[in-house]
């Protein structure tokens, strides 16, 4: 009974911030098979980092710097931005900005809910620790995935997209550098630093998503809609 309560605490807070975001689309929400089965390449996506990390960490040595922005949040991130670019980018399904932010997210929140299965399989965790991950390392990748997404959806509707392309992929990476940067260099007092971090990127967050939802090209077939009602 207490290996099932760990492991749903390891899944929930993935799946509640998923419905969140996919609750969050105003005018045309997107299939919820392919929502689904975005968020469960988020789970694949899990073994091929894995060796990529432990490969480079071999490879580069254990240095701070190297390992927070180049092993891990820099290969966490580019094969999540591969991902989301070659399978979702052209797909007649991404039809507005914030389904980008969606697919992110999905994503990003696939990626984390494995993470957080294997550290309670692994680590034997309790459920508190669980919740602490879900207010840490699952909102941070869900955040990192609403980055990445706007601006893969300004990349696909503007006429900057190589632009937003490598903004889609750096900015996530920096502030994912930074995230775990905070938490290998402030061992004891990490959440004085981490705290003002999460608010800054939830802010940012909800901004991005209500920016990207007013883009949308199907937000003035809904009033029109209204109008006729």
């Amino acid at each position: 009974m207490l290996l099932f309560s760990v492991l749903a605490a390891a899944t929930a807070p993935g799946l509640a911030l998923l419905m969140y975001f996919y609750l969050k689309d105003r005018y045309d929400s997107e299939p919820l098979h392919m929502v689904i089965k975005v968020f469960l390449l988020g789970f694949l996506v899990v073994l091929p980092v894995m060796i990529f990390q432990r490969g480079l960490l071999l490879w580069l040595g254990d240095d701070t710097l190297i390992q927070v922005f180049g092993i891990s949040a820099g290969v966490e991130e580019f094969f999540k931005w591969f991902l989301l670019y070659h399978i979702i980018y052209n797909h007649t399904e991404f039809d507005e900005p914030y389904d980008g932010i969606l697919y992110a997210a999905a994503v990003s929140l696939g990626f984390a809910t494995v993470e957080n299965l294997l550290y309670a399989w692994a680590g034997h965790a309790s459920i508190s620790m669980m919740l602490m991950r879900s207010l840490l390392p699952v909102s941070g990748h869900a955040m990192f995935g609403v980055m990445m997404g706007y601006y893969m959806g300004k990349a696909k509707f503007s006429k900057k997209s190589k632009y937003m392309l490598l903004l889609s992929l750096v900015l996530p990476w920096f502030w994912h550098g930074v995230y775990d940067l905070i938490l290998t260099k402030f061992s004891h007092d990490w959440i004085w630093f981490i705290i003002p971090l999460m608010a800054f990127l939830w802010y940012g967050g909800m901004a991005k998503i209500s920016r990207a939802n007013n883009r949308s090209p199907f937000r003035m077939l809904k009033r029109e809609e209204k109008v006729n009602m």
